[in-house]
């Protein structure tokens, strides 16, 4: 059966997409740490990030380095966490956290996030994507 991401993917479920390619996509979590909590994810449904292909891999860390700036640019956090659990999907995927300090960082009792608060943080990352 094919993951939830791949299923945001094809459109079968809704999704927040601030990017893609033919390689990837980054979309809004919806359950964020913080406002502007994206996911980096490869298209290819590949359950362990260290057996991705090295060209994906590499593809993933830039496309993750763009969306780094664009959610600073938009939240002014300090500092964008970048982390691989790989316990909630078994689909690699990259969190991107916006943060000001360690606390946030845990990934634990988050709530869903609101629809329309997604939306709209989804169109102000996208602005300001370079």
């Amino acid at each position: 059966m094919a993951s939830v991401f791949t299923q945001i993917m094809q459109k079968e479920i809704p999704g927040h997409f601030v990017y893609e390619d033919d390689i990837c996509v980054v979309i809004m979590t919806i359950q964020p740490v913080n406002p502007g909590h994206l996911l980096v994810i490869p298209r290819e449904e590949v359950d362990y990030w260290d057996d991705l292909d090295t060209t994906v891999a590499e593809h993933l860390m830039k496309v993750a380095k763009q969306a780094a700036k664009a959610i600073k640019r938009v939240t002014g956090s300090e500092r964008v966490g970048f982390m691989i659990a790989g316990f909630e999907v078994p689909h690699t995927h990259i969190h991107l956290i916006p943060a000001n300090s360690m606390s946030d960082f845990s990934l634990a009792g988050l709530s869903l996030a609101e629809g329309d608060e997604l939306a709209k943080m989804c169109q102000k990352i996208k602005e300001q994507w370079q």
